[in-house]
């Protein structure tokens, strides 16, 4: 049974929306407003308390969603500082509506595409083409036009010949935390997540595959332009691609820039 991605989104935007108007009406002058990947949670939660360790003086506030649902609240004038994104098309996006500094951009993790099924299924597919199958009815992933996994999910089952089909049984998520929930609830049948994703749930959820993608599995972060920040925010960045940031990233599954496959 496919879902409205557009029901899920406007209430994405929603949440968001009401997030970030609270999130302004209490920032003060310290606060440093980070908005990234729903992938980069547990990560960049880490992340944010070592760098308040190192910057007592600052606050790091963390905004997490759907990479392109968090490029248009920039876009609508949502307040952040630092942008970062699961993909090259959301940052790519950012640049076009010129809401990131382009020459700050850069890359600092890399990560995998997998796909993932309930932990007491007895469906354990070692290719896409089992997706395909009669007894598989639904297959958790996000839209292809809003969010990244959506993207290297089409990418990798356009490359099988699989789209159409595969498509036709999907449950839409409005980020790649969601589509882990409908697998982890047994929901659904299988599920694209990030394999960083999928680590974080061991006892609910099993890896049945990685999945080859189109193009590489890399996340860029970058200044937003017009940050009342911009020297904490340039610091944080600095902070996300040091060698402390790198082994935060690297415990919590993500792999260096060069290693995405």
């Amino acid at each position: 049974m496919r879902v409205s991605f557009q029901r899920l989104l406007k209430q994405a935007l929603f949440v968001i929306g009401a997030g970030m108007v609270a999130v302004c009406a209490n920032a003060r002058a310290d606060e440093l407003i980070v908005s990234a990947a729903a992938s980069l949670t547990n990560a960049f939660k880490a992340i944010g308390a070592a760098y308040e360790q190192q910057h007592p003086g600052t606050k790091v506030l963390l905004n997490f969603g759907a990479s392109d649902v968090l490029m248009q609240q920039i876009v609508k004038g949502a307040p952040a500082d630092v942008y970062a994104s699961a993909d090259q098309k959301a940052m790519d996006k950012a640049v076009a509506e010129k809401v990131v500094d382009p020459a700050t951009r850069q890359d600092f993790a890399a990560n995998a595409l997998v796909l993932i099924v309930p932990k007491d299924s007895q469906f354990m597919p070692t290719s896409l083409d089992a997706l395909a199958q009669p007894g598989v009815k639904r297959v958790a992933f996000c839209d292809p036009a809003s969010v990244p996994i959506g993207r290297y999910a089409k990418g990798a089952l356009e490359a099988a010949g699989l789209w159409d089909a595969v498509n036709a049984k999907s449950v839409l998520a409005g980020d790649v935390r969601q589509s882990l929930d409908y697998v982890s609830r047994g929901e659904v049948d299988a599920g694209f997540v990030f394999a960083t994703d999928a680590a974080i749930m061991p006892e609910r959820v099993r890896v049945a595959m990685t999945v080859p993608t189109q193009t590489p599995v890399t996340y860029p972060i970058a200044l937003v332009d017009g940050s009342r920040h911009a020297a904490d925010a340039k610091a944080f960045i600095a902070y996300v691609l040091s060698p402390a940031g790198q082994a935060i990233l690297a415990k919590y599954g993500f792999k260096p820039v060069g290693t995405a496959h």
